[in-house]
């Protein structure tokens, strides 16, 4: 009888560990929480300032999540190096990764992507007051971008007779860009409106030149997972038409910021198939 009574028990407690797993769906929001990947370090687009996280990355992860059914207090942020995008889907690290993440045939043998949600472009950030108006006014003048970046390489193409700068951080540049010891800055354009925008440098800074390349930001997520890419998908398009997007990126990179009407917002058919 202790036997038998022992193996009900047991039988017991397998029946209510499946029943609670049933319950516990990932994917519903029903009380789980999701990760999802950004910067820590780009304002306008992902940063961490304390327990706040803002950035138009980061409006776009919340309008996304809710989409899929999770609250505001079920998401947590995750720090996404550029290094360590690829490695953190693959191993689970993260859900989703929403980080300037420029899709590329070459990232997408190892992720795959949603999106984008938005399409930036290299151009030039300088002085409010300089007469730098054009890439061709470069001639001669320090020109500032990160260690490892190929921003400046691809500006040299446009304008050989530049003066290349490397710092370790954007914030090193637009920093030397306010004290006068550089007289431009390069990088996508989401990402230097974002710099421009900050309480310390509003009014200080301006864009020149256009832009000059196309980089697709992408929602990052583990290989083929299509059942999420259709649901990011899904999201993306409804924060398009209900105008949350133009209000996110507004408030985010600034009511002056103006992107490339020809790639922005998104249409459907720029959209990954989830394929």
């Amino acid at each position: 009888m202790k036997i038998r009574s022992a193996s009900a028990v047991a039988m017991l407690a397998v029946a209510s560990l499946t029943l609670a797993a049933c319950g516990s769906d990932s994917g519903s929001g029903s009380g789980d929480k999701i990760k999802i990947g950004i910067k820590f370090d780009q304002p306008g687009l992902g940063f961490k300032d304390g327990s706040k996280y803002t950035g138009f990355d980061v409006a776009v992860a919340k309008y996304v999540a809710g989409k899929m059914g999770y609250k505001e207090d079920q998401i947590d942020f995750v720090q996404s190096p550029s290094k360590q995008r690829e490695s953190m889907l693959k191993a689970g690290t993260v859900k989703m990764i929403f980080a300037t993440y420029s899709i590329t045939d070459k990232r997408k043998q190892e992720v795959s992507f949603a999106g984008p949600y938005f399409v930036a472009g290299q151009s030039v950030l300088v002085k409010a007051d300089s007469t730098i108006n054009s890439v061709a006014d470069l001639k001669g003048k320090k020109v500032c971008s990160v260690t490892g970046s190929t921003s400046v390489d691809n500006l040299k193409k446009q304008q050989p007779a530049l003066v290349p700068q490397e710092y370790d951080t954007y914030s090193a540049c637009a920093s030397a860009l306010n004290d006068g010891v550089i007289d431009a800055m390069t990088t996508d354009d989401a990402i230097l409106a974002g710099y421009s925008n900050q309480a310390a440098y509003k009014g200080k800074f301006k864009l020149v030149g256009g832009t000059f390349s196309t980089e697709k930001y992408g929602v990052g997520l583990k290989k083929g997972d299509k059942d999420t890419c259709t649901k990011v998908n899904d999201a993306i398009k409804q924060m398009v038409s209900d105008g949350s997007w133009e209000k996110a990126l507004k408030e985010n990179l600034g009511a002056d910021y103006k992107y490339n009407t020809e790639t922005n917002p998104p249409k459907d058919a720029d959209l990954e198939t989830c394929a």
